[in-house]
């Protein structure tokens, strides 16, 4: 099992047994558009070529995303959201991908940031003391660091077409470790 497998294990587990969010009507949203978002992630781009195989970095995904509690679960997936959009709203490699999927991708993850923004404000107003609001700083921050490595990634391959197909596979595996947390998430509130 490789090192990235175990770490989307990891991250499955954690969030199964810690997590606990308050609103189902905000986890619903992210389960329904995390389920089509990763669905037009996967289809904007091709088969990824035999040459590209080698195009491959390790993003250090942040370990502290395993960590999450019901404070900053909210926090952590809207920050990956928006660094997304920010991510894909520039240097795109658009002969190789599908116009109209990442088109569609862009819109989806613009929604999802939006109907975050009202769980994240009550999140937020929720957070009283210090310590909780350092938290979730703390998480944006980490989630910004590792899409600046991605996006310094990009930049020293020159945006090709094979270094965002590693980007692409990477996010994948991003919406795969949520998709199952937000799963493992709604099963978990049901037993309550």
């Amino acid at each position: 099992m490789t090192s990235k497998c175990i770490l989307v294990l990891q991250v499955c587990i954690t969030l199964a047994l810690y997590i606990k969010i308050s609103d189902p009507v905000c986890l619903f949203q992210g389960i329904k558009v995390n389920y089509h978002n990763m669905n037009l992630l996967r289809k904007m781009g091709g088969y990824i070529s035999q040459h590209c195989l080698s195009e491959t970095a390790n993003f250090r995904f942040p370990m502290e995303i395993t960590k999450i509690t019901q404070k900053n679960v909210t926090t952590i997936i809207y920050e990956f959201l928006q660094q997304i959009f920010q991510l894909f709203s520039k240097n795109l490699p658009l002969g190789a991908w599908n116009t109209s999927q990442i088109e569609k991708f862009q819109n989806g993850i613009s929604h999802q940031i939006e109907e975050l923004d009202v769980c994240l404000s009550e999140e937020q107003s929720k957070a009283r003391n210090s310590f909780q609001t350092w938290i979730l700083k703390s998480t944006a921050i980490n989630m910004k660091k590792y899409f600046q490595r991605i996006t310094n990634f990009l930049k020293d391959k020159q945006y090709s077409h094979c270094s965002w197909e590693a980007v692409r596979m990477e996010l994948r595996t991003c919406f795969i470790i949520f998709d199952r947390g937000y799963l493992q998430l709604s099963n978990f509130m049901h037993m309550d």
